[in-house]
């Protein structure tokens, strides 16, 4: 087990350096270019490929060769391809290549999207049910610990290294990476296991889930659960470099310190729902988490100071963290082993729609209501996520959860 799960996270490492830089490095470029509001929230437009993946997610399951591996067909060639995006950006001269830039962070994107469809695919095969809750946690803490990587440790020694020593780096990890996961032996498909061969049947076995009683609570549920988060997110890096904080600190600040309690959360949130039971976990993280995003709106209204900005990005990340442990959890308990990666995908896919739609309409309200204005929208909007678990408490109670959430 321990070999899969460093494989695992190894190639989920791989996936978070391209969106660590996105979501740190990219704004902060982009505000120092002088890009507006609107067009620093209309940029996460470019994790539209995390959301079309589902639309060539079941080629990846349908396609690969059997001898070397029918997920490492694509892993391995998709590495490859993402090290050498990076080392073009390494080319590209900082003042007045903002549009190549964005092209190559779209290309990226395309990579790592499908990529992921391969290793969660991957997963599914390999885990055994016992090792679900351990295989979540390698996925989002190795995802997480690239994203440090990518948009705190390697945007603060940008600073001395530059932007292309940045993009260099990335592809060098990358590389890195390959060699690790190139030795990895892919088992046999599991007995008695599928896999999908068409969007059809992926969409048929998405109906007969929604045929679930509860089904459409829980997909409204994995919707809408980072609309307020990902809001204060959007505008929160503009808010430090408009606030006078440096490139450097913000790197540190953020990428760096916030990602590690991130991982701390991550961590905590998987074992208390082995411990506690999931909705429990994800009832009390969703709730501080709130807190924390009004901890935003409370920076807005104050004079910035060091302690103040790394205390709110510790408890907002650490509560952050868990809440996605605990929700990755619920979709992994709600995947039909039958068609694999693909049927996992639709759910990553409605994730990850509710947080673009959130960047998209930041710029917008931070325009129009300035800073305060848009965290407040923020603050409300993460506790209302909390009306949606009353029904689905409501349609638990009484039942045995899966056994896989407690593996």
């Amino acid at each position: 087990m321990s070999r899969k799960l460093l494989v695992l996270s190894v190639l989920y490492f791989v996936q978070g350096l391209p969106y660590g830089f996105q979501a740190t490095a990219l704004p902060v470029y982009m505000r120092q270019e002088g890009v507006s509001l609107k067009g620093i929230g209309l940029a996460s437009a470019l994790s539209l490929p995390w959301i079309f993946k589902v639309i060539w997610g079941p080629w990846v399951d349908r396609f690969g060769s059997p001898s070397f591996g029918r997920r490492r067909s694509w892993i391995v060639p998709l590495q490859v391809a993402l090290a050498a995006a990076c080392g073009v950006a390494a080319l590209i001269e900082p003042q007045g290549g903002l549009i190549p830039l964005l092209s190559l962070a779209l290309l990226m994107n395309v990579f790592a999207s499908t990529l992921d469809v391969a290793v969660d695919g991957l997963a599914v095969d390999v885990l055994e049910p016992r090792e679900l809750g351990y295989g979540n946690i390698a996925q989002v803490v190795g995802y997480k610990v690239g994203m440090l990587t990518g948009g705190g440790l390697l945007v603060w020694a940008s600073q001395d290294i530059g932007w292309d020593g940045l993009f260099l780096s990335m592809a060098g990890l990358i590389l890195l990476a390959l060699a690790v996961t190139a030795t990895f032996r892919e088992p046999a498909q599991p007995a008695g296991v599928r896999s999908s061969q068409s969007v059809t049947a992926v969409l048929r076995a998405l109906g007969q889930a929604m045929k679930v009683p509860g089904a459409a609570w829980v997909i409204a549920f994995i919707a809408t659960y980072k609309l307020g988060e990902s809001m204060a997110d959007a505008m929160f890096r503009p808010f430090l470099v408009d606030g006078g904080i440096t490139r450097g600190d913000i790197g540190l600040w953020l990428g760096t310190y916030g990602l590690l309690f991130s991982l701390v959360g991550s961590f905590l949130g998987g074992i208390a729902a082995s411990r506690f039971g999931l909705l429990r976990t994800v009832a009390a993280a969703a709730a501080l988490r709130a807190l924390a995003v009004g901890g935003e709106w409370w920076l807005s209204l104050v004079e910035l100071t060091p302690g103040r900005v790394i205390s709110v990005i510790a408890v907002e990340h650490a509560f952050g963290g868990a809440l996605t442990t605990a929700i990755f959890a619920v979709m992994m308990s709600r995947v039909d082993r039958q068609i694999g990666a693909t049927h996992y995908t639709v759910f990553a896919t409605i994730e990850v729609a509710g947080k673009l739609f959130a960047g998209w309409l930041s710029g917008y309200f931070a325009t129009w209501f300035g800073y305060a204005g848009v965290f407040a929208i923020a603050t409300v909007l993460a506790f209302a996520f909390l009306g949606l678990l009353y029904p689905i408490f409501r349609l638990q109670a009484g039942e045995v959860e899966s056994p896989r959430i407690h593996a």
